[in-house]
């Protein structure tokens, strides 16, 4: 386990391949460029990656050509089917397009695979089982923390995975985050961060269910979250989402349909399990009408707001 009172790594020389550059992991890119590494990037919008080549990252135009010679490849995309996409190249018709070959074609034997997408834990299992079969090892390590922790390198990252490839990844994913916590065998990191995605359904209903109460009563909803952010409510919605809903701004730190996807991916895992979750069935029913029907899956989770709203 890695705190923030652990130094930061000193990654100079180290080569890593960073694939996916949004929100979340142009941040994350560049904390490990600023560490030492000697990084190539890439991403299907080319344009986000201006910033990082500015600073001395390296441009590949495929997958496979930032895993090449890399010691370390870091990936963060969007849904199950881009990571099947990233790492095998085109399969079948639901992969999304990745403009070339995927990691597995070029990886090196010794190289460390470290996803950090939120995806299917079934997936991380059939790469690290295709990994170990080319010598290569693959962590699955999705993150929590928002664009916030991105940008502050104050993440928490649950790894899933053999134990030797975490402990030589850990000065990488350090880099990146407060917090680095083995869970067990490939797959685990994946089902810890839909535990947290379902923890963070409740608190969002109640973050904001406690702001519509308080505006339909009379109160002001900022004084109010003065008291209840000090006492027995707050949670790390209540005091980073409420207060940009509270004042309209529905910008993304964590956009709500990869927030979707990730309560359907919980929904199948518990019904795998025999496991009636309501509280998630619910959250997906009502951010299923924010992104499908109302067509705000660009906004922040806390855009339910307008969707509880009625607006």
């Amino acid at each position: 386990m890695t705190t923030d009172a652990s130094p930061r790594p000193d990654l100079s020389g180290v080569r890593i391949g960073f694939i996916g550059l949004g929100v979340m992991g142009a941040p994350m890119a560049a904390h490990l460029l600023e560490a030492g590494a000697v990084l190539t990037v890439h991403t299907r919008t080319p344009q986000r990656a201006q910033p990082l080549l500015d600073a001395g990252a390296r441009w590949a135009p495929s997958p496979a050509d930032a895993a090449r010679d890399a010691a370390f490849v870091v990936t963060i995309v969007g849904f199950p089917e881009d990571v099947e996409a990233v790492y095998f190249g085109r399969r079948g018709t639901a992969a999304a397009p990745t403009g070339g070959a995927g990691i597995f074609s070029t990886a090196a034997p010794g190289a460390v695979l470290i996803d950090m997408t939120t995806s299917r834990p079934a997936l991380a299992r059939e790469i690290h089982a295709a990994a170990a079969a080319r010598s290569i090892a693959a962590l699955d390590a999705p993150v929590s923390g928002g664009d916030v922790g991105a940008r502050a390198a104050t993440l928490s990252i649950m790894v899933g995975g053999d134990a030797d490839a975490f402990e030589r990844a850990r000065p990488i994913l350090a880099v990146m985050g407060r917090l680095v916590v083995r869970q067990g065998a490939a797959g685990s990191g994946q089902l810890t961060k839909l535990c947290n995605q379902i923890a963070i359904a409740g608190t969002m209903f109640g973050a904001l269910e406690a702001l519509l109460f308080a505006r339909r009563t009379g109160l002001d909803p900022t004084t109010v979250l003065t008291s209840i952010g000090a006492g027995a409510a707050a949670s790390w919605t209540l005091l980073n989402l409420y207060p940009r809903a509270e004042r309209g701004d529905f910008a993304p730190g964590f956009a709500a349909r990869h927030f979707l996807k990730d309560l359907r991916i919980a929904l199948d895992e518990a019904s795998d399990a025999a496991l009636d979750l309501p509280g998630l069935a619910l959250a997906e029913r009502l951010y299923g009408r924010m992104v499908e029907d109302e067509g705000r899956g660009d906004f922040g989770t806390h855009g339910l707001l307008l969707t509880l709203m009625g607006s």
